[in-house]
């Protein structure tokens, strides 16, 4: 017996040794195969410091001064959330959907892995959350050639247990939610929940959160843009792994099933949104500014991917406010200049030649996005030109909504030279903070920023730095008196080559007048007699300390306005008045920071002393003199207006202290108001792009029609809105005033209305225009 179980002992002992001589090599072989791969023999792996701080390619925030996101600059519109900030239920379904044993594994799902490799995947993946996390953060979607595929996984096991070692279970579905996809410009879990609901994720609905959840399998598949059933069902299935995994009864998954799907899609763009125009701008200075501020190893900060924080000095109300004033008035507006031009053979341009329209609009064209296109892809000039006469299907804008057509390009260029263009910019005179910037009527249609970029004539706008010069240099006082009547300053006298005879807009003298009563009436013979006092040199130079930089001609002429400033630099150097002469720059940024919290950048306040306090009294005293009882007073009535049913009437009645001045460039090309109180100083431009498009008309063109109605719309908006503490009291009086600014006012029973300068504006000789303004309104 002994010899027959030593026999079999003998034949079944090669087997048993076969079987674990195969097994140690197909487990070392394994082992082996993980060890190289996490070598990175068959490609890298992330490092230490590359799994404590992985590639998050985050969106940089642009955060206004109450604490709202008005924008970002993004490769991938990524926000971080932190898990804090995450839902209960969408974290439920997040685990229940995808990885239910999560909190039970170490990266690697046992029974998973098991049931996927004994079912040749036909029961579903194995894919933890954590290895999810790998694919997402190290190496994307992977081949589909099997050998690499493998690889792939391996190098995914590897780093999701590495993963796990590093990070809490917390902070792993935080970081799989903030760098997940879910397209339409939705990338991470906030920018989704904004995108497609409008709302922050510990907002979301259960239901919501189950649709965001269960576009995590295909996003492109479970598209809710285009397949609302698929998606639908999709949604219902991880409400259904909700009440499975015990995070729903039975009751709740039902009513939550029966909910249609209810999207407010508002896709985040450069181009559309609030505060178009200064993001646009901000991206210029930060290019610049990545320029200067170098990281700390000294490489370059990226605006689109590193997740940089841009603290603004914007207030996200009063920049709705500004826009919403801005349509409110230029929707009107622009119907009034559309039935001016109706019988206009050039329209919109007026009073210039075939040759110089040509001129126009050849300039137009070759500055186009379809000129560019056509050049770069070879095609001559002549071909380029012919394609503008091509009708072809567009959509243009309006102000009643984008409209499809059929049109020319070049007719659609004409048609968009009809558009009145604002520029807005609201300031706080006292920290220099920019609170509303306001480029343009639509940044999809038209790009140019009329508030940094665009310098345009500023007409009787200048008026008060000519009288600021002669109240410094001459010691005069809003209370002295000076002769309106005909004045000639003789060539050869300030740089003048001819002589030259300035003339008021109604052809009209008035005698002696205050020079409270002359800015309030805006007269031009008076301006040119102070600047021939001063000498229009002294005036460049006050304009040189209140900011200004455009190039300003030494000419008496400048007196009237024949000068191009921007809007930014106009309303910083009014509001040097209303800042006791102290001059500010304007600033956009109060701080910056890094995608960690730590602060990188905070800007200098850049400021210097440009006239007393009792100059910049006298001058705010003379600027309420324009709202009180000259160009401006139709801020303190109420009614109707000149043609009321298309421009704005008077819906105002502010009967606070306000600051202002009323102007209007030669042959109504530019309209413009500048205000203040207190705390705030805003000024508004309006006009065409092209200043030989423009109003007929002084009623309709001037400053007090195009401009002032838009300011005193957002002012009205703004003391609407008791939180943002808009100044109603008086401007402050400096201690021991030395000069004089409270004057006798003699009635006045016969001041030149509106209506009845129109017509004889229109009768004055363009020749004989000295860029006149709105006398007497």
């Amino acid at each position: 017996m002994a010899q027959k179980l030593n026999t079999k002992k003998s034949d079944f002992s090669p087997y048993v040794k076969k079987f674990w001589k195969y097994f140690m090599y197909a487990f070392g072989g394994v082992l082996l195969f993980f060890l190289l791969a996490s070598w990175g023999l068959f490609g890298s792996m992330p490092s230490f410091s590359e799994l404590e701080n992985p590639e998050s390619n985050l969106a940089t925030e642009i955060i206004s001064s109450d604490g709202v996101v008005i924008g970002k600059f993004f490769n991938e519109n990524r926000t971080p959330v932190d898990y804090e900030d995450l839902p209960k239920h969408l974290v439920n379904a997040l685990v229940a959907t995808e990885d239910e044993r999560f909190y039970e594994h170490s990266g690697i799902d046992g029974r998973g892995t098991m049931r996927a490799v004994l079912s040749a995947g036909t029961s579903g993946g194995a894919s933890t959350l954590s290895q999810q996390l790998a694919k997402l953060l190290f190496h994307g979607e992977g081949s589909r050639f099997l050998p690499f595929r493998i690889v792939q996984k391996a190098k995914e096991w590897i780093i999701a247990i590495r993963l796990e070692r590093q990070y809490t279970k917390n902070e792993i579905i935080a970081m799989y939610l903030n760098k997940a996809d879910f397209i339409n410009t939705a990338v991470g879990i906030r920018s989704a929940a904004k995108v497609y609901f409008a709302k922050e994720p510990k907002n979301l609905t259960v239901d919501e959160a189950a649709m965001l959840v269960g576009m995590l399998k295909n996003p492109s598949l479970f598209n809710p843009l285009r397949r609302e059933e698929k998606v639908k069902e999709r949604r219902n299935v991880v409400l259904k792994q909700m009440e499975k995994n015990g995070f729903l009864t039975t009751t709740q998954k039902e009513n939550y099933q029966a909910k249609p799907l209810k999207l407010t899609f508002t896709p985040e763009k450069y181009n559309e949104g609030t505060a178009t125009y200064f993001r646009e701008y901000l991206r210029d200075y930060m290019k610049k500014w990545v320029e200067e501020n170098k990281k700390e190893d000294g490489s370059d900060y990226n605006i689109y991917s590193d997740g940089l924080k841009i603290y603004t000095t914007i207030d996200s109300r009063m920049q709705v406010y500004a826009e919403e004033a801005m349509r409110e008035h230029l929707a009107n507006l622009q119907q009034e200049f559309f039935i001016e031009q109706k019988n206009n053979k050039t329209a919109p341009f007026v009073n210039i030649t075939q040759t110089e329209i040509d001129k126009v609009m050849d300039r137009s064209m070759r500055n186009s996005e379809r000129w560019r296109i056509l050049s770069e892809n070879g095609k001559d000039e002549e071909e380029i030109k012919a394609s503008f006469q091509i009708k072809t299907k567009m959509t243009v804008f309006t102000w009643k909504g984008d409209r499809d057509t059929v049109m020319t390009p070049y007719d659609s260029i004409r048609y968009y030279k009809h558009f009145l263009q604002p520029g807005l910019m609201a300031m706080e005179p006292q920290t220099g903070h920019v609170k509303a910037w306001v480029g343009g009527i639509d940044y999809r249609y038209f790009q140019y920023d009329h508030v940094g970029l665009g310098a345009r004539q500023v007409g009787s706008t200048f008026k008060p730095f000519v009288y600021a010069t002669a109240i410094e240099q001459l010691g005069m006082s809003p209370c002295d008196t000076i002769i309106d009547g005909p004045f000639m300053i003789r060539k050869g006298k300030h740089n003048v080559t001819e002589d030259w005879e300035p003339r008021n807009s109604d052809r009209k003298y008035r005698g002696m007048m205050t020079l409270k009563r002359a800015l309030a009436y805006s007269v031009n013979t008076i301006s040119a007699k102070l600047i021939d006092k001063t000498g229009p040199d002294a005036v460049i130079a006050l304009l040189r300390k209140l900011g200004v930089e455009t190039e300003i001609p030494s000419q008496p002429s400048i007196a009237l306005g024949a000068v191009d400033i921007t809007v930014r630099d106009m309303v910083a150097a009014f509001s040097t008045f209303a800042n006791q002469g102290i001059y500010l720059k304007p600033q956009v940024i109060a701080k910056i920071e890094d995608k960690n919290g730590n602060v990188i950048f905070e800007p200098k306040l850049e400021s210097k002393d440009v006239l007393s306090k009792d100059v910049s009294y006298a001058m705010i005293k003379l600027l309420e003199g324009v709202t009180e009882s000259g160009s401006g007073d139709r801020l303190r009535t109420q009614g109707g207006g000149w043609k009321y049913n298309r421009v704005t009437g008077y819906p105002y009645m502010f009967t606070n202290p306000i600051a202002g001045k009323t102007g209007t460039s030669q042959n109504q090309s530019d309209g413009w108001f500048i205000g203040m109180v207190p705390n705030l100083a805003a000024g508004v431009w309006v006009g065409n792009e092209d200043r030989s498009a423009h109003f007929k008309t002084l009623a309709a063109g001037q400053g007090a029609t195009m401009a002032l109605p838009i300011w005193g719309l957002f002012m009205k908006k703004c003391y609407n809105d008791p939180t943002l503490n808009v100044s109603k009291e008086p401007f402050e009086k400096p201690k021991n005033l030395s000069i004089k600014v409270d004057c006798y006012t003699p009635p006045v029973h016969t001041r030149v209305e509106n209506d009845s300068i129109s017509k004889d504006s229109t009768a004055i000789k363009p020749e004989e225009e000295q860029n006149t303004d709105e006398f007497g309104l």
